[in-house]
């Protein structure tokens, strides 16, 4: 692989990756990620796009803190490793200062600011459990055979697009016509 091909490929983070319709991994098919980090090291990002039928309440409840957000609040499947790590994504907000992923999309992770977002929670903001990771080059090697397709990473498209129509339209802003895409050969 050459340097300016792997330069360009570690700039996935921040931004977003679309599953191909060629990944038939369960657990990736139709995703949208938010990646975090791409290093030479590996990578990580959070699948946005996965509702569970888990409410952030009973979540928060298991950690003694009282969720005062919506009731009907879910949490989202961020993927299918570190499953016992919550993340919270959530729009800028006083009350506490997190490291912003892009421009109006800001992470938590601590416990003492998961206590401050389930006090007084922001009107965006999403609670997930897991993340995807790759290892060390393996997701220069899924990018390379056609796997993903990167995108900017937008706190419309995350927050305000209902999570089974982010894929198509995450596609859609890109000027491609999702329903357009030919399945190759399946890649795992």
């Amino acid at each position: 692989m050459n340097d300016a091909f792997q330069t360009e490929l570690l700039s996935t983070a921040p931004g977003l990756l679309l599953a191909m319709p060629d990944l038939d991994d369960p657990n990736f098919q139709k995703t949208v990620v938010l990646m975090l980090e791409h290093t030479k090291e590996g990578a990580l990002g959070l699948v946005i796009n996965r509702e569970t039928p888990i409410r952030v309440a009973d979540i928060f409840e298991t950690l003694d803190l009282v969720w005062h957000g919506q009731e009907n609040a879910h949490v989202w499947n961020g993927g299918p490793v570190m499953r016992e790590i919550g993340w919270i994504l959530h729009e800028p907000t006083d009350a506490i200062a997190g490291a912003e992923v892009v421009p109006g999309i800001q992470l938590a992770t601590t416990p003492d600011k998961m206590k401050v977002l389930a006090k007084d929670p922001p009107h965006q903001m999403r609670f997930l459990l897991g993340a995807a990771g790759w290892g060390p080059g393996q997701l220069e090697d899924e990018l390379a055979q056609g796997a993903w397709m990167t995108a900017d990473a937008s706190a419309d498209l995350i927050f305000n697009t209902p999570p089974d129509h982010m894929w198509d339209a995450a596609f859609r802003l890109l000027g491609i016509d999702p329903t357009l895409l030919v399945r190759v050969d399946g890649i795992h």
